[in-house]
């Protein structure tokens, strides 16, 4: 069972990259899958560029003689213009790679009606594998749901008359239910009943206690050891990574097929071992996966890492989408949370495939109650003015519990890094499971699954209501009792204290399991468990809040609003602001959460509560921690990720940032007419820089481009196959025309198609605030420092995070990778 980083949540087990590199390269132990190559580009090693070099040598034997140079860019090479595992995309390259298909293919759409019929397909692209991807995303969420439900509701017994019937629907069509025990008929049997042969007594309760505890660790298990064994990918949340990529960093495998088919399959395991934990974060990372696997289909996307990002932009608003049946809140989620870079057409886009992936999952209607929305709420009672401060109370709350969740998790995740708890994932999982089974089992809210508990802890108390959170006392004066559905306040009677008291031991329990159990090796959400927390604590104040106005009419808080006989409080609608609010404190989501919310639970006409509980508790938190808990994670695994959110302000100027420094070796450069064949593979093979600068001479420095490690490698591979009379000795040549040599030499390797003329450059003194948010703005992987012309240094985005690691008095050596 040791394989420590087996999980792309958790880098250990990965070499430090030597002071050299340029960019982020490293080596994920035990990720290393033999099928996870399919998932993206292909290799530079594939049977595809073999047959292209043989093809190509036997075409450059027909040519004119040995003096024919080979410019790339007039027959593009494959694998040229891709990146390597581990590295940044170069934002600016592929935007431009893009604009010049676009006006290729708009050029010869005028020649002819083929092309004309090419180009119209190009545009409609987008759209097509925006509507795939939401049919995909949308009918694996239905199918999440309909196999979490009956998973769940297997623990605790089966149905006769089919096993794959869950409780609620095999108790559909009995004509047994009362309305007292509308969840109990013959069909449905307990453990108990099937094996005992009784449903009453100790007996009875040991026996689906039991069977409880072995249902969960056998759902748990199964989940950890098919992520271990056939991608080990697919643990975790996944969000922190998808910010990552849409950042512009490369994680091969992390979104292809193999993780979307075990991270689908072990999610319902998950789910329903009863851990505390929610679907909803890794639903962004299935659609996102969706995503990756529909791009391959169409040339634009497959191509191009910059159009990529902006369809898996679309994804994780569809991921949100299905999560919650919240089209518009997705959209938001992706522009305010996840996404980098989200350009006007990328927003349409994103609206459009949540649409049609809230379609789907209608269609399919999982929860059977023919509505989109996960809680339905229906409060007939109004909120009033004076009711926002306990709302601003549950948003001091939950700003708290957000600051305490990520610092007692981050610490607990540190530790499962750096002890021996790491080595094991599989054992910790069981024994998390095992603790959250064994305790939840007593407790009805703990046993109930998240969103089952969020729904009953919403839920505004009718007359018709049974659950134990509406044990009201009948009042003393009848007449007080409300006409319609909906009832007076009350006292509160012996089942609401018991349901009181056993919510309190419930939150305690949430807020603990939830602090372990995320960043564990198997696929964990954080969105269920932080709303049940603050629906928890919202609804005991609300019963609180209701108590206080019951009795006390006379005050002058409750005059004039709230007279004996009337529906005062509603304490469903403290729990659906106090769910806002802790989950705002966790993830620091403010507008996107407060659209969620109201989509959620259709309660529209509760914005304004629901606005001040979420900044209040967005304020709290961030004066006590700045980050979110996805951002916190991104950190904690060393992550290249440059935080919009966050502000440069020390006064450094770019000379300060750029290596080489004071005492280090001389910048590798090439030159663009002097060097050989052999002198430029010796340089390459020696550092492990992933660009080149490219000057006029060593003596002047004067900068003429950039080249690519990987482009330069595979155009001299490429040239020594396909070029009669390239050898080591032949000059490589960066210019437009060959210089002049002796007959006798061998013919020049031209290489200018691959040179980037227009790198980006910054003098010495440019203060590093700006340089910074030219990194973050335009996508940046390194930028140039001149001095009147002349080069002086690099900066890579690493050496800029090193830099605001050291700033932060943080180990820069935890960045890049832990």
């Amino acid at each position: 069972m040791e394989n420590p980083g087996y999980c792309s949540g958790s880098f250990d087990g990965l070499h430090h990259p030597s002071d050299d590199d340029d960019d982020e390269m490293v080596d994920i132990a035990g990720a290393t899958l033999d099928f996870s190559t399919t998932d993206d580009v292909p290799p530079l090693s594939s049977a595809d560029y073999n047959e292209y070099s043989s093809s190509s040598r036997a075409a450059g034997m027909n040519s004119s003689g040995p003096s024919k140079l080979v410019d790339p860019l007039e027959d593009p090479l494959p694998g040229l213009g891709t990146y390597e595992d581990f590295n940044t995309i170069d934002w600016v390259r592929e935007k431009s790679k893009d604009r010049d298909r676009h006006r290729e293919i708009t050029n010869k759409s005028r020649q002819s009606t083929v092309a004309l019929l090419h180009s119209i397909s190009d545009a409609f692209s987008g759209w097509l594998l925006m509507l795939l991807v939401g049919l995909m995303a949308g009918a694996l969420a239905g199918g999440i749901d309909i196999a979490a439900h009956w998973l769940t509701d297997l623990k605790e017994g089966i149905c006769l008359i089919g096993f794959w019937f869950n409780h609620e629907h095999c108790c559909w069509t009995s004509n047994e239910t009362t309305f007292q025990e509308r969840d109990r008929c013959p069909q449905w049997q307990s453990w108990a009943e099937l094996i005992a042969g009784t449903s009453e007594g100790a007996s009875a309760y040991i026996v689906n206690y039991l069977m409880y505890v072995i249902w969960a660790l056998l759902f748990s298990f199964l989940a950890v050891t098919l992520v271990r064994a056939f991608a080990p990918y697919a643990c975790g949340s996944g969000i922190p990574e998808i910010k990552t990529i849409l950042s512009g960093f490369i994680i091969r495998g992390y979104l292809g097929k193999w993780t979307l088919i075990i991270k689908t399959i072990t999610l319902v395991l998950a789910v329903s071992s009863g851990l505390s934990l929610g679907k909803e974060g890794p639903l962004v990372h299935v659609a996102c996966c969706c995503a990756n696997i529909l791009c391959h289909l169409f040339t634009k996307y497959r191509k191009n890492e910059a159009k990529r990002r902006e369809v898996l932009s679309a994804a994780a608003a569809v991921g949100v989408s299905v999560a919650f049946g919240a089209p518009i809140g997705g959209v938001l989620f992706s522009l305010e949370e996840v996404s980098y870079y989200f350009p006007l057409k990328t927003l349409w886009r994103s609206f459009f495939a949540a649409l049609v992936a809230a379609f789907t999952l209608r269609s399919i209607n999982p929860f059977g109650n023919s509505r989109l929305v996960l809680f339905y709420v229906e409060f007939h009672a109004p909120w009033h003015l004076i009711e926002l401060a306990p709302f601003i109370l549950l948003g001091i709350f939950g700003g708290l519990w957000g600051a305490l969740f990520i610092r007692a998790n981050i610490a607990w995740c540190r530790r499962r890094k750096s002890t021996v708890l790491g080595h094991y994932p599989v054992v910790e999982v069981l024994v998390v499971a095992a603790m959250t089974a064994v305790l939840a089992y007593p407790n009805s809210y703990t046993r109930m699954s998240g969103a089952e508990l969020i729904s009953e802890l919403f839920n505004d108390c009718s007359l018709l209501d049974s659950s134990q959170l509406c044990g009201y006392a009948q009042p003393v004066n009848m007449s007080e009792t409300s006409t319609g559905n909906s009832l007076a306040d009350r006292p509160a009677g012996a089942g609401l204290y018991t349901a009181l008291w056993q919510l309190a031991l419930a939150l305690i329990f949430k807020m603990l399991m939830t602090v372990i159990t995320f960043g564990m090796k198997v696929p964990s959400g954080l969105f269920i468990p932080s709303m049940a927390i603050g629906a928890i604590a919202g609804r005991l104040l609300g019963v609180g809040m209701e108590q206080l106005a019951y009795y006390n009419h006379n005050w002058l808080i409750f005059k004039g609003w709230c007279s004996p006989g009337a529906d005062c409080i509603t304490p469903g609608l403290y729990a659906m602001v106090g769910a806002a609010a802790c989950l705002g404190g966790v993830t620091r989501m403010t507008v996107s959460l407060v659209v969620i919310m109201f989509e959620l639970t259709g309660g529209l006409e509760y914005i304004v509560p629901l606005m001040a509980a979420t900044m209040t508790s967005k304020w709290v938190a961030d004066a006590l921690g700045r980050e979110g808990i996805y951002e916190a994670h991104i950190r904690l695994n060393g992550y290249p990720f440059l935080e919009p959110k966050e502000e440069f302000e020390h006064s450094s100027l770019a000379v300060d940032v750029m290596r080489p420094r004071r005492g280090d070796p001389a910048l590798a450069v090439l030159t663009q007419d002097g060097m050989t064949v052999e002198e430029v593979e010796t340089l390459v093979e020696s550092t492990h820089y992933s660009g080149f600068p490219v000057v006029v001479s060593q003596e002047s420095q004067r900068l003429v481009g950039f080249v690519l490690r990987r482009d330069l490698l595979i155009s001299i591979d490429n040239a020594r196959k396909r070029q009669d009379g390239i050898v080591g000795a032949s000059l490589v040549a960066f210019t437009e025309h060959s210089p002049p040599q002796p007959p006798e030499a061998p013919p020049f390797l031209r290489l200018r198609s691959i040179l980037d003329l227009s790198p980006f450059t910054v003098t010495d003194h440019t203060p590093m605030d700006i340089t910074v948010d030219i990194f973050r703005k335009l996508g940046l992987r390194q930028c140039l420092v001149t001095h009147n012309g002349r080069l002086l240094g690099i900066i890579t985005k690493k050496d800029i995070l090193k830099h605001m690691a050291q700033i932060a008095n943080r180990d820069p050596d935890s960045i890049l990778f832990n």
